[in-house]
C-alpha cells in the first residue's frame, strides 16, 4: 500500500479535518435546554437519569455512565463484551438516537477511501489509497449482532455504513453498495447528530441529520429479533479502531411489528 501525497488529497484532508474538528457550537435542542417530547407512536429507551432500560455485560462497568442527562462513554480497555445493550429485543422498528463524538485525540494513519460502490480507492499501481483521519469509532448494533452495526466514525465516507456487510466477500456487489453511505452527513466533532434508523425484515434505511444515507439496504441473514447496543471501543492509541469517546441522548423506538394495543374502555 502507498500513501498518497498529491496536493489534491492534501486539500481534501484539510476539508475533512475542518469538518471533524471544528469547535462545538450549540444546536437548536441545546439552545432551548428542554427535553424533546416523545414522538407520536414512540417510547423512550433512555430516561436521562440512569441506565434502567439497558444492560452492561461487563460486571465492573467502568465504561458507561449517565452524566448531565446523557449516556456518556468513557471507554476503558479490557476483555469481553463491553457494549451497552438494551434490556429488550426488537424485530421491525424505527429508532431515533442523538449522538456526538466528544473528542478524537488519536489518529488512524492508514484509513482507506471507501467508494460509493463499497470498494476501496486505488492508486495508479493498484494499491489502496491510505489517508489520515481522526480515530474515534462507535456505532449502533441492530438485532443483537455486531455484523449489523450502523457505524459512527470520522472516515470520509461518513457515518451510517454497515461495515460487517460491506466487507463480507460472501455478499454481492449490490449488497456492498447498498450498505455504503450515499453521502456524508456528519456534523463536526462536538456537535450533536441524529440517526433515524428503520429496520423492516432484512431491509435497513438510515437518515443522518435528515439526509438519507442508506436507502432500503439489504442485510441478508440478519436475525429476526435481538437487542440494540451502543458500541464500545477501548483502544486509547493511534491505530485502526479508535476509542469510543461518545455521548448519546434522546433515544426513542417505535416497534413496527408489535401487536396492537387493546382499545381503552370508557
Amino acid at each position: 500500500m502507498r500513501l498518497v501525497s498529491s496536493s489534491l488529497l492534501v486539500a481534501g484532508l484539510v476539508l475533512l479535518a475542518a469538518s471533524c474538528q471544528k469547535p462545538h457550537t450549540c444546536d437548536r435542542a441545546e439552545a432551548t435546554g428542554s427535553e424533546p417530547a416523545v414522538p407520536k407512536g414512540f417510547v423512550s429507551l433512555f430516561n436521562g437519569i440512569d441506565l434502567e432500560d439497558w444492560t452492561v455485560r461487563d460486571p465492573q462497568n467502568r465504561d458507561w455512565q449517565v452524566a448531565d442527562g446523557v449516556i456518556d462513554c468513557d471507554p476503558q480497555e479490557g476483555p469481553g463484551d463491553r457494549n451497552l445493550w438494551t434490556a429488550g429485543s426488537y424485530g421491525d422498528f424505527e429508532l431515533l438516537v442523538d449522538w456526538r463524538i466528544k473528542q478524537s485525540p488519536y489518529i488512524n494513519r492508514a484509513a482507506k477511501v471507501i467508494l460509493p460502490d463499497g470498494t476501496y480507492k486505488k492508486d495508479d499501481a493498484g494499491e489502496d489509497v491510505l489517508i489520515e483521519v481522526p480515530n474515534t469509532d462507535s456505532g449502533v448494533f441492530l438485532r443483537g449482532q455486531h455484523k449489523s452495526q450502523v457505524n459512527i466514525w470520522c472516515w470520509p465516507v461518513g457515518s451510517g455504513e454497515v461495515w460487517g456487510y460491506r466487507t463480507d466477500p460472501a455478499f454481492s456487489p449490490e449488497v456492498h453498495a447498498s450498505v455504503t453511505p450515499k453521502l456524508r452527513a456528519d456534523r463536526p466533532i462536538g456537535q450533536w447528530n441524529t440517526f433515524h434508523i428503520v429496520m423492516k425484515g432484512d431491509r435497513l434505511t438510515v437518515r443522518l441529520n435528515g439526509q438519507r444515507v442508506l436507502d432500503n439496504a439489504q442485510l441478508p441473514g440478519v436475525p429476526a429479533r435481538g437487542p440494540i447496543a451502543l458500541q464500545h471501543h477501548g483502544a486509547r492509541r493511534d491505530g485502526e479502531w479508535g476509542a469510543s469517546f461518545l455521548q448519546f441522548r434522546h433515544i426513542f423506538i417505535k416497534e413496527l411489528d408489535a401487536p396492537p394495543r387493546p382499545a381503552t374502555q370508557e
